[in-house]
C-alpha cells in the first residue's frame, strides 16, 4: 500500500489535494502535515526564504519520511528552494514541489502561458522553475487571497477568472493556476477565458503517481 505526504503551508490547499487523490488515486494513503504559520511568515519577511525557513522545511520532510512514507508532495508553491533542498536529502523516494509536474505538462503544450497567482511570493519563487522555451505572462489577483481567508469562496473563483479572460485578451493561449487553493476556480477560468486550463493539483497527482510506478 502507497503511503502519501502532504504538506501544506496554506490550511486552503488540503480539501483540493485531498479531493484530487480521492478522484484519481484513491488506493493510496494519504497523510496530512499543515504548518500555516509557513506562509504568514513568508509573507512577514518580504518572500525571502532563509536559512530558519529551510530549516523548518527540512525537519517537516524528516517527519513525514520517518512515518514511512514512500513519496512526499508539497503543496505551497512559494517554497520552491526549500523543497528541493528536501528532495535532495531523501533522494531515495519522490519528493515533488506542488508545481513541478504541471510545468512537465506545460512544455509539451504552445503559445503563451498566463500564470495566475492569488499569493505574491509564489510569483517570485515558480517563475524560474519554468524553461526558457516556455512563454510566461505572469498575473496576480489582488483580494481573491483575502477573500478565500474570509470564506467568500464565490468572489474568490469570479476575481481570477476575470483575470483569467484579461489574460485571454491579451494573447495567451492557455493558462495556468499557480496554487492548489485555486484549483476550484478552474471551471470559472475556462469558462471566461474560453482557454485550457491547468491545475498543479491535478498535475501533481498524475506526476507524483507516474514516478512511484516507474520506479
Amino acid at each position: 500500500m502507497t503511503r502519501i505526504a502532504l504538506i501544506h503551508a496554506l490550511t486552503h490547499s488540503i480539501d483540493p489535494i485531498n479531493q484530487a487523490f480521492a478522484r484519481d488515486w484513491p488506493e493510496a494513503v494519504r497523510m496530512n502535515l499543515l504548518d500555516d504559520s509557513l506562509s504568514a511568515d513568508l509573507a512577514r519577511s518580504g518572500g525571502e526564504l532563509d536559512s530558519a525557513m529551510h530549516e523548518r522545511f527540512a525537519h517537516l520532510g524528516q517527519y513525514a519520511v520517518d512515518t514511512g512514507v514512500q513519496g512526499i508532495l508539497f503543496t505551497c508553491s512559494a517554497f520552491g528552494p526549500c523543497i528541493e533542498r528536501v528532495a535532495r536529502t531523501h533522494f531515495a523516494i519522490p519528493v515533488l514541489k506542488p508545481n513541478e509536474s504541471m510545468i512537465e505538462e506545460a512544455v509539451q503544450g504552445q503559445g503563451r502561458l498566463g500564470l495566475i497567482a492569488t499569493f505574491g511570493p509564489t510569483l517570485q519563487s515558480m517563475p524560474p522553475e519554468f524553461p526558457e522555451s516556455v512563454e510566461l505572462e505572469l498575473a496576480l489577483v489582488e483580494g481573491a487571497m483575502d477573500a478565500l481567508n474570509a470564506g467568500n469562496t464565490e468572489r474568490h473563483d469570479a476575481l481570477i477568472a476575470a483575470k483569467a479572460k484579461a489574460l485571454a485578451d491579451r494573447g495567451c493561449t492557455r493558462l495556468a493556476l499557480a496554487q492548489f487553493s485555486m484549483a476550484r476556480a478552474r471551471a470559472a477560468c475556462e469558462q471566461a477565458s474560453g482557454l485550457q486550463v491547468m491545475t498543479t493539483v491535478d498535475s501533481a497527482v498524475r506526476g507524483l503517481r507516474h514516478k512511484l510506478n516507474a520506479g
